[in-house]
């Protein structure tokens, strides 16, 4: 068998970002899909390199994903890393394991070492998108509980993302946290995402004061770049610190382990390097004692499914991520996506991924051409 096209698909899914869905096909028939990580206007540079790394995939067995991702950082990229590179490798990654699984007859992770658990539980995001008020936040959290979820993440600071803020942000990051707590109540667990954009002194002060609500976890309080911050900010507050959205293969993990700067990685699939470099991931974070919530920024179609493999065979998995706003875009292009049940998404048993894309209804959904954005100059900025 032989990889004989490389397509990626770039589509509005009707909020926010583009999403970019990504097709190889060989030459025995069976198809595989992918996604890779989109952000905003930086799609189209992430399908630049989708475009050209593929080049390199044309011909090769879909079986060998281990050297085709060696050769894409080693050869291909010279060991230059960068955020679109991996989103290309990761997109391409997945789609090669939902081709091998096709044709062994065999849901992914019972390639990778088989399951750990038989279902996999999600938090709901997304449904906080430009709130203002803590009152519509309250409101709008007790939507996501009656669908049956019992985690649920939110970022109550408001813009621009700055390391250091007035003490007004404080103050309203805890009263729309108060308002969520008491909206569901003392059993939902609220985790917190600061966006790595908090210097160590406002991070501590803050989180010091939503610990008292009962958090679950403290998202990206500050950048991966600066283990040391994130070590003071965990010891300060004793709450779980999460890191690792924004940090792609192992080598870029192994700083966060080795300062025991968190107690959970949330890296993505399909930016971190593809299925198995999460796996690897996971198994580097093991000995350490820290757990797994990967990352899914993504559709609740293919990337989610990826996530759901891996996750599956992780011993030390705790909780993923479920993005509520795309959920009504991935009705419309697959017939089988994966959806929660109480909190949970069981394990699909079919081949591959275990989910279909409807390939016709994708290209119903062209990616949108966004403007230029609004971004802030120096008349902008406060003191």
């Amino acid at each position: 068998m032989k990889i004989t096209a490389v397509k990626p698909y770039t589509v509005h899914p009707g909020w926010r970002k583009n999403l970019i869905f990504v097709k190889v096909e060989t030459d025995s028939g069976i198809h595989g899909w992918g996604e890779a990580y989109s952000q905003y206007d930086r799609d189209t540079a992430v399908v630049a390199q989708l475009d050209a790394l593929g080049k390199y995939a044309l011909g090769r067995d879909p079986f060998n994903i281990k050297h085709f991702t060696q050769i894409a950082f080693d050869d291909y990229a010279a060991r230059r890393g960068s955020l679109e590179l991996f989103c290309a490798i990761s997109g391409i990654e997945q789609a090669l394991w939902d081709i091998v699984g096709k044709a062994c007859g065999q849901p992914v992770y019972n390639l990778l070492g088989g399951r750990c658990r038989d279902k996999i539980r999600v938090y709901a995001n997304g449904w906080s998108y430009q709130l203002k008020e803590p009152a519509d936040y309250a409101r709008a959290a007790e939507k996501v509980i009656q669908q049956g979820f019992n985690a649920l993440k939110l970022d109550p600071l408001p813009a621009p993302w700055r390391s250091w803020i007035p003490k007004e942000h404080e103050a309203r990051a805890v009263a729309v946290v108060k308002a969520v707590r008491d909206a569901v109540g003392p059993d939902v667990d609220i985790l917190i995402d600061q966006h790595r954009r908090l210097a160590p002194v406002h991070a501590i002060s803050l989180d010091k004061k939503l610990a008292e609500l009962g958090l679950y976890w403290l998202e990206e309080p500050n950048v991966a770049e600066n283990p040391e911050a994130l070590a003071e900010v965990r010891r300060a507050t004793g709450l779980p610190i999460v890191i690792g959205e924004a940090t792609y293969t192992k080598t870029g993990f192994r700083p966060l382990l080795e300062a025991r700067a968190a107690d959970i990685l949330n890296p993505d699939v399909a930016c971190c390097g593809g299925i198995l470099e999460l796996k690897e991931i996971a198994a580097m974070a093991e000995p350490f004692l820290v757990a797994m919530s990967p990352h899914n920024y993504n559709s609740t179609l293919v990337a989610l499914a990826s996530t759901v493999h891996a996750s599956a065979v992780m011993p030390n998995f705790i909780i993923t991520e479920y993005f509520l706003p795309f959920v009504e875009f991935g009705d419309r292009i697959s017939p089988n996506q994966l959806k929660p049940k109480n909190g949970y998404i069981e394990l699909p048993t079919a081949p591959g991924l275990g989910v279909d894309v409807d390939e016709e209804a994708l290209k119903k959904f062209p990616g949108k051409v966004y403007p230029a954005r609004n971004l802030r100059y120096p008349k902008d900025e406060g003191p």
